[in-house]
């Protein structure tokens, strides 16, 4: 079939039958990166017919037309990679309902032709059904400033790798700069890189540019300033400031266009108002010293609360939280909905009285915003702990076990409100490795194993058994 902007009708006259239809004016839609299949009603409404579209911006415009066309006001399609986002947003656009419906949900049925004809056909049955519950997604504002966010997020990330690598050839030289500050990229240290970068060698003269509040002296700094140099790696190092610099221009142009992003999410009821001041002198202060009033009072005024006042919440925090899910929460009708959909409170599924094992689902990014801001379970909660060393947002940290301890469920209490839905987060631990299993010292008696021995047991898992293994056990 050739991939054009020409749509290829394919009648069907099959009748919904079995569940009762609610709706018949509803379209399923199966999203793939070369054409999108379509189920809508006919013209008359009586029957379904399925339709084939290119992928391409034309083909997605004749999609949205042939729609309009049969009176179609609703359209679930599946969430496929990232070709469901312009069908998504131009179906937006032109005044259709979009449902996004995870794939998975729609997999699970056995004995199913899978094609996309099929697919297409099944997923417009279960809508008209109202048997599908879509995804949340945020208004496209609230898209647009999640985009930024993220996009800063990353080059953050990007940045402070390249400082891991400054330190990485100052330690190669043995010049011990983050011995002698707290922080490399705080004043004092980036002052010192910048110093060595330029050919300033002499540790006395390094630590002359030391702040005045630091609290360690020159001479205590220039103990750690001699070093030993080497071209190549103050190449290396030179290199990796020049990164640096460039990812810090690059996140003042983000900060600037996030702030005109707020500026015009803002109310205009509320574009005079500044945030008032925060209970805790010591985060008032320290907040001040980021720098991150103004966009304090940017958050302030497109939420209508002050939500750094809630303990353990801070300006980047706030900001992620918001451009993950906007001022409209009423798609969590309890808080308890909310923290489950942040992955902030781990979920079981019990059958027969225990607990099932499942995968684990990777912590999402507001759990993982939560974790520098402070925010730590009350003593009231039982926490499993981490079975290693952990990371922020790793998925070895500790849990809590109660939806009651994160600072953001607050939420609840402000003139926002909160809201549900839940992608819920497995508590099950790392699996075992065969070299943390031993045998016990009171068998050290028997005889030693052979190559078809396993680290389990004597008598392996079923799966694992062969025929010369079931020879030998017999013997």
């Amino acid at each position: 079939m050739g991939h054009d902007d020409r749509p290829t009708r394919t009648n069907s006259t099959e009748a919904l039958e079995g569940f009762p239809v609610l709706r018949r004016d509803v379209a399923g839609i199966d999203i793939g990166s070369e054409q999108h299949w379509v189920c809508g009603p006919t013209p008359e409404g009586a029957e379904r017919e399925v339709a084939v579209f290119a992928a391409t911006t034309p083909g997605v415009q004749q999609l949205i037309t042939w729609l309009q066309d049969r009176g179609v006001r609703s359209v679930a399609l599946e969430s496929t990679g990232v070709y469901w986002i312009v069908p998504h947003e131009m179906l937006e656009a032109a005044g259709v309902e979009v449902v996004l419906v995870d794939t998975r949900a729609l997999g699970r049925v056995p004995g199913r032709p899978k094609t996309d004809r099929r697919d297409c056909e099944w997923i417009q049955r279960l809508h008209a059904c109202g048997l599908l519950r879509g995804a949340f997604r945020p208004s496209e504002q609230v898209c647009i400033l999640r985009t930024l966010m993220r996009d800063k997020g990353t080059l953050v990330a990007e940045r402070a790798d390249w400082l891991r690598r400054m330190q990485k050839s100052l330690d190669q030289m043995n010049v011990r700069v983050h011995r002698a500050v707290s922080d490399l990229d705080g004043v004092t240290g980036m002052a010192i890189l910048r110093a060595i970068a330029q050919g300033e060698r002499d540790p006395h003269r390094l630590a002359a540019l030391r702040h005045r509040r630091c609290e360690k002296s020159e001479a205590e700094i220039a103990t750690q300033l001699t070093g030993h140099w080497r071209a190549d790696h103050l190449f290396s190092l030179q290199q990796a400031l020049h990164r640096y610099d460039a990812i810090t221009i690059r996140l003042e142009a983000y900060d600037q266009e996030i702030h005109r992003q707020l500026v015009q999410m803002t109310p205009d009821e509320r574009r005079d108002l500044n945030a008032p001041p925060p209970p805790s002198a010591t985060k008032a202060k320290a907040m001040k010293t980021r720098g991150n009033d103004p966009l304090r009072h940017a958050l302030y005024r497109v939420s209508g609360v002050d939500l750094t006042s809630i303990d353990a919440l801070g300006v980047e925090t706030v900001s992620i939280v918001l451009s993950e899910y906007g001022t409209d929460l009423s798609r969590f009708p309890t808080e308890k909905q909310f923290v489950a959909h942040m992955r902030l409170a781990p979920y079981k599924p019990i059958s027969g009285g225990k607990v099932v094992t499942n995968r684990k689902k990777p912590a999402a990014r507001v759990r993982a915003s939560g974790r520098p801001c402070g925010w730590r379970p009350s003593p009231h909660a039982a926490v499993r702990p981490p079975s290693g060393p952990t990371t922020v947002g790793s998925r070895s940290a500790a849990v809590p076990t109660s939806r009651s301890s994160p600072p953001l469920a607050s939420w609840r209490s402000t003139s926002i409100g909160c809201s549900a839905g839940a992608s819920p987060m497995s508590t099950k631990g790392p699996p075992r490795t065969r070299s943390a299993i031993t045998r016990p010292e009171s068998n050290a008696s028997r005889p030693a194993r052979t190559s078809l021995d396993t680290p389990w047991s004597r008598s392996p898992p079923k799966r694992l058994r062969s025929r010369s293994h079931r020879r030998v056990m017999s013997d």
